[in-house]
């Protein structure tokens, strides 16, 4: 390839961590020996090191890789997380999403403006001052994913070992202390237990959840004293059939929100003779208000590897990966210790416990801030080296995805539920729940809910149940309404209450379970504002690529923030147009559900205006999930 440079030279700190980032890399046989599907590991290097990523060191990550630089620039400009203009070795991301402005975020923010001055570039489009080790500067972020801790904030300091130290529920004080003095040594040990976020926790009755807060995290030696690999060697004494239909009787389903059976999409992909084929784990549960994943992550990280292991045998793949979004510091390490401590005692890598011929190892990508990520397509792209933009199906994953080869997309908690079927037995499993909607369902509650955290209950439990579970809303405050499925859901009112929590029941009544957020707001939540972060959200996370998305995020916020100062009909029209033509015609799930939990509020919640529809009217069912709902 005839490559042209710009001459930018990099600084021997980015070559030196370029250089380290590459050699640390897997090296599959028979692979290239300059990988592109390695630029985003590269990029994080840099940015670790050094707090953003000059010329210089794209240039240099270009020519290791042998990529043109412009299409290196595209990737690297795509991503939140990534900075290509000069800031501060020290960056205070503090999240402006759902379940923080519903609990104190914007006295917050307003605190931390006070401090440190105006959030991120300067008016004339300039960066903060980035001289000085004491410099500082705080962005504006979306959802962090430690909802049921909320208020919110990450510290990010770059430097020869970077560190990160999330503030979660986050005070002004520690916080501005935080931001000035960096963060803490051992920050993770400084975060509290994730056995907090599981107000379940020790409950027999569990499943899912039943090691979190119980058994150390950091030990296989007692998650295999809790059970732990049992399935894994089950699976390889009954085979890879036995596998398969053993998923399939048991009817797990996708727990994205998309609810795709489990068992028909490892079967397709097994069937299907292109080699090599691979497993891909999401775990970049962008949605806001979604930290279920973060949490089995944190709290059970030997029981992803085996779920990730199991479903590998049965798909006939010999590497999976593990896309973690890039705001989930204490994941990532749980989950890299959990790998590296498999591999060591033989439950990963060459011939798997013996087992000859099933060779398997986990790679974990880290993302670095785009909720389209989240969407099973532009996964494959992020991890190949390429702008996470989704791609047209068909052809679906199982046929051609990462590399253009065979793929099964699981999220976490869909594949955590698998050692659970082996375990116990298809038929077993399946006496949980409903007929169509087998086993349990973690929920993610957070807002103005007493006990804020993840719970399991069984499919078919009701709204009402749930959210006694957690407490209801504070003491002599009222509920207004609840937020079911995130940003891409639809909100349910106060006397919807005894929605059965059911695939098939949601969808009856025209909304969705999605990726598991229940955001509870009572009358102290200013449910216009709400609504206007969630159509800013969409607006802000598209990633440009149809016009029916690019265009219609933008008049749907624009429309409604005129809605919000004057109602006008003609607005409401146009909203509603708008709305239509992205669910029509976006190519992905971001667009064709940016428009749902509008809509419900207008037509549910009668919010800005007249309800236009019989209040038992159910809102029009989403026609596709949300980007973290694709599997």
């Amino acid at each position: 390839m005839d490559l042209h440079f710009s001459g930018a030279v990099a600084t021997r700190a980015e070559q030196d961590a370029v250089d380290a980032a590459l050699a640390a890399a897997p090296h599959e046989p028979g692979a290239p020996a300059h990988r592109r599907d390695l630029l985003l590991p590269a990029l994080h290097a840099v940015q670790n090191r050094v707090g953003w990523i000059s010329s210089g060191a794209l240039e240099h990550i270009c020519r290791r890789l042998e990529l043109p630089p412009a299409s290196a620039y595209g990737v690297a400009g795509f991503y939140a997380l990534f900075s290509l203009r000069p800031r501060p070795a020290r960056v205070l991301h503090v999240c402006t999403d759902l379940a923080c402005a519903a609990t104190g975020g914007r006295e917050l923010r307003s605190a931390v403006e006070n401090a440190l001055g105006p959030a991120g570039p300067g008016a004339d489009g300039s960066d903060a001052d980035a001289a000085g080790e004491d410099a500082v500067q705080w962005l504006h972020s979306p959802c962090l994913g430690v909802c049921e801790r909320a208020p919110a904030a990450l510290l990010v300091q770059a430097g020869e070992v970077a560190s990160e130290q999330v503030f979660a529920p986050a005070t002004a004080p520690a916080l501005l202390r935080g931001a000035r003095l960096g963060p803490e040594p051992g920050a993770e040990a400084a975060e509290p237990p994730v056995a907090g976020s599981v107000p379940q926790r020790g409950d027999p009755g569990l499943r899912l959840l039943r090691r979190v807060g119980v058994v150390d995290p950091t030990s296989l030696e007692a998650y295999r004293a809790a059970g732990g690999f049992t399935a894994l060697r089950r699976a390889l004494a009954i085979g890879r059939a036995a596998v398969v239909r053993e998923v399939t009787d048991a009817g797990l389903t996708g727990r994205g929100g998309a609810a795709f059976p489990t068992g028909r999409k490892w079967a397709a992909a097994a069937a299907q003779s292109d080699t090599p084929h691979y497993l891909v784990c999401n775990a970049d549960e962008s949605e806001p208000g979604t930290f279920k994943d973060r949490v089995l992550l944190e709290g059970d990280p030997y029981a992803v590897v085996e779920s990730m292991a199991i479903a590998g045998f049965a798909a006939g793949a010999g590497r999976g990966y593990l896309y973690l979004r890039g705001e989930y510091p204490r994941a990532l390490h749980r989950f890299e210790h959990a790998v590296a401590e498999s591999r060591r005692r033989g439950y990963l890598g060459r011939s798997v416990l013996g087992r000859a011929g099933f060779d398997f190892e986990i790679e974990v990508r880290r993302g670095a801030g785009a909720y389209i990520c989240g969407e099973e397509t532009a996964i494959f792209n992020s991890i190949e080296g390429f702008r996470g933009e989704p791609r047209t199906k068909p052809p679906f994953p199982v046929e051609q995805g990462l590399f253009g080869k065979p793929t099964v997309v699981n999220n976490v908690e869909t594949l955590a539920n698998v050692p659970l079927v082996l375990e116990r037995g298809a038929a077993e499993y399946a006496r949980t729940g409903t007929a169509q909607s087998t086993g349990t369902k973690l929920f993610c509650l957070s807002g103005t809910v007493r006990r804020p955290g993840v719970y399991e209950v069984p499919f078919g439990r009701t709204l009402r149940e749930l959210l006694t579970l957690a407490g209801g809303v504070p003491e002599g405050r009222e509920l207004r309404a609840v937020l079911l499925g995130g940003a891409a859901g639809g909100f349910v009112r106060p006397d919807e209450l005894d929605l059965p929590l059911t695939l098939e029941d949601a969808r009856a009544a025209g909304t969705t379970l999605g990726s598991g957020v229940v955001l509870v707001l009572d009358d102290s939540v200013d449910l216009p504002a709400i609504l206007l972060r969630i159509a800013e959200f969409f607006r802000e996370e598209s990633c440009g690529q149809c016009v029916p998305c690019r265009i219609g995020t933008v008049r749907q916020d624009e429309a409604l923030r005129r809605l919000v100062r004057h109602r006008q009909p003609d607005d409401l029209r146009l909203l509603r147009e708008v709305g239509q033509v992205m669910r029509d015609s976006s190519i992905c799930g971001l667009g064709q559900t940016a428009w749902n939990a509008v809509e419900s509020a207008l037509d549910r919640l009668g919010l800005l205006g007249p309800v236009t529809v019989p209040a038992t009217a159910p809102v029009p069912a989403p026609v596709r999930t949300a980007p973290g709902g694709a599997a």
